[in-house]
């Protein structure tokens, strides 16, 4: 087995314990381009209201582009990344359990619409929710939660672009319980020879049943994935200087130098003699 790198499940536990106010909220921020927040899903429902900044968010395998004052809505069980392309990218965070506030919504699993922008409602209520956070006079978090009641109804009423069965968000979520069994693997076993075949009776698919599905909730080919971990791996061995460029590459699981130099070329868009 591989070493392992640091644990990238693709599945976030949150855990909100204040039953008074039950929200996770804070202010993201990132001072270089890059990678806002790496690849996740979980159960709550995650808004990120852009205070400064140009990025993209990958959601469910689509590029969504956010600028000041986007509001992008992570519905639960979705797969989500985001990116920086300024220097300076600050959004507020708000993550909470749709149940925790409405049965009746909770009960229908809503799909909102991912961007809302130029909408005044939503600008109104948002930056009042940001000032009673900047400010936190007393019973701040009482507003807050009066805020996003108004802001929930809202957004059911104005911005619900789908509805999913009992059935089809159990199908949903168990199929990307299923995924994150095969990433997990793929972090622990990168260095090694990983096959298709190998990682389809993990979760007890056929191999072609299994690249459908994988490439259907990644967005790429589990071979794609695999050489990202890997160069990914690679780039932070070679940052270390401990090894030489191509002891890194059998080190992450590169049979063939070429084949790395070629792969770590097109994915950074430098020869990692580079970095």
């Amino acid at each position: 087995m591989g070493a392992k790198i640091r644990d990238l499940s693709l599945y976030e536990k949150k855990i909100i314990k204040d039953e008074e106010f039950p929200v996770q909220m804070f202010k993201n921020q990132i001072r270089s381009p890059g990678v806002y927040f790496q690849t996740h899903w979980h159960e709550h429902l995650e808004l990120h209201y852009v205070l400064k900044g140009t990025g993209y968010f990958v959601y469910d395998r689509k590029n969504i582009t956010v600028k000041e004052g986007s509001l992008v809505i992570f519905n639960s069980n979705v797969l989500h990344q985001g990116i920086s392309e300024d220097k300076e990218f600050d959004a507020l965070v708000i993550i909470f359990e749709m149940s925790a506030f409405s049965k009746e919504i909770a009960d229908y699993n809503v799909i909102f619409q991912s961007l809302i922008e130029e909408d005044d409602r939503v600008q109104e209520l948002l930056t009042s929710i940001c000032k009673e956070d900047m400010e936190r006079n007393h019973g701040y978090k009482l507003a807050i939660k009066g805020k996003l009641y108004e802001l929930i109804t809202y957004l059911f009423r104005n911005y619900v672009t789908e509805s999913l069965s009992a059935r089809e968000n159990t199908l949903r979520l168990y199929n990307l319980g299923r995924i994150n069994t095969v990433v997990q693997y793929i972090q622990e076993n990168y260095s090694e020879p990983v096959t298709n075949r190998e990682l389809a009776d993990l979760i007890h698919l056929s191999e072609y049943r299994f690249c459908h599905l994988f490439k259907e909730s990644m967005g790429k080919s589990p071979i794609n994935y695999i050489n990202e971990v890997r160069l990914k791996k690679a780039y932070e061995l070679i940052k270390e200087k401990e090894n030489s460029i191509s002891e890194v590459a059998v080190k992450v699981g590169f049979s063939d130098y070429n084949n790395f130099g070629r792969l770590f070329r097109k994915y950074y868009g430098f020869p990692p003699s580079k970095v």
